[in-house]
């Protein structure tokens, strides 16, 4: 029983660890980097490229979101689910947040989000992380099936001859 607790703690301390550096050191570390960058190339300059890695971010996002609407779609029409297509859209627009964030840092990542094959590999290792962490468990039970995941008899069968959709009071 100790170790469960012990393993619940370090779990919360990877949490913890992992938004301290997202909310508290990452701002610095893009700070220092505007510092360090305005002292080589200007204010000026600094601005305009954080400016400009937006717009052409924002661009390349727009285009990439709906290409992947489109793959989303297609997938959809081939009854299929599309997991693959969704979480590369999840990651797209992950993408469009870090690069409309001021930094060199988040544009960085935003960028590379953009990337297909990184998007892939991320996908990949995401999958192999989270593969034995959650259990698939379904409705009903022994009696279940297609299109009936209650099991039993269907609501169709019960009719007694009223129209359909009406509940008698």
């Amino acid at each position: 029983m100790a170790q469960d607790t012990r393993r619940g703690i370090l779990t919360g301390m990877r949490t913890s660890s992992f938004l301290f550096l997202l909310f508290v050191a990452m701002p610095i570390a893009e700070i220092a980097l505007f510092l360090r960058v305005s002292e080589s190339v200007g204010w000026g300059s600094t601005i305009l490229f954080v400016i400009m890695t937006a717009l052409i971010g924002a661009a390349l996002v727009s285009r990439q979101s709906r290409g992947a609407w489109r793959k989303v779609q297609a997938t959809f029409a081939q009854g299929e689910i599309p997991t693959k297509e969704i979480t590369h859209g999840g990651m797209i627009l992950v993408s469009g947040a870090l690069l409309v964030t001021p930094g060199f840092i988040t544009d960085t990542i935003g960028f590379l989000l953009l990337v297909p094959g990184v998007r892939e590999v991320l996908r990949r290792l995401g999958a192999r992380m989270l593969k034995n962490r959650f259990e698939v468990r379904t409705i009903g039970g022994p009696f279940a099936q297609p299109g009936n995941p209650f099991g039993g008899v269907r609501p169709e069968d019960e009719s007694d001859g009223g129209p359909p959709d009406v509940i008698d009071l």
